[in-house]
């Protein structure tokens, strides 16, 4: 039995009397591993960003403008979500959103040069957290681990 909470995150329980191992559970352990990405990302990334504001941002850096609708659709978020992103980062002055001029219902979201210099900056600093984030792992287990994630994600 674990003495205290360092020791019951470090040792999985094998058995419980409903059959159910929260400690074996992907969805559990995947928070598990997200939370220790965000505390390294939270620690490492410059300007604050959240992980949801620099996938949005590096998405822009990666495809040049595009619609709100598509952004948040590529970056796998949902539309709240990705107006309440869009909007916090362009009142940082980091994204700007005009009119689209060949369909003007929609909003043309694009990094402003505030946005590419901290997106540039991040990306450096976002490659070290993942080599923190995995650094337990030898490179073939990292290249399996994401290999396995991208095939249920």
């Amino acid at each position: 039995m674990p003495t205290s909470p360092s020791d019951a995150a470090a040792a999985p329980r094998t058995s419980d009397e409903h059959g159910y191992v929260l400690d074996a559970q992907i969805g559990f352990v995947l928070r598990r591993a997200y939370q220790r990405n965000a505390a390294i990302f939270s620690a490492t990334v410059p300007g604050g960003l959240t992980t949801t504001q620099f996938s949005v941002m590096h998405r822009l850096a990666e495809d040049g403008p595009m619609s709100q609708n598509l952004l948040g659709r590529s970056v796998a978020m949902d539309a709240a979500t990705t107006k309440g992103v869009v909007d916090r980062l362009a009142a940082r002055g980091l994204l700007a959103t005009r009119r689209d001029p060949e369909d003007r219902r929609r909003h043309l979201v694009s990094l402003t040069a505030e946005g590419v210099a901290l997106n540039d900056e991040a990306v450096e600093a976002a490659k070290q957290v993942t080599a923190e984030t995995l650094a337990p792992l030898t490179a073939r287990e990292q290249a399996t681990l994401l290999r396995l994630l991208l095939k249920i994600a």
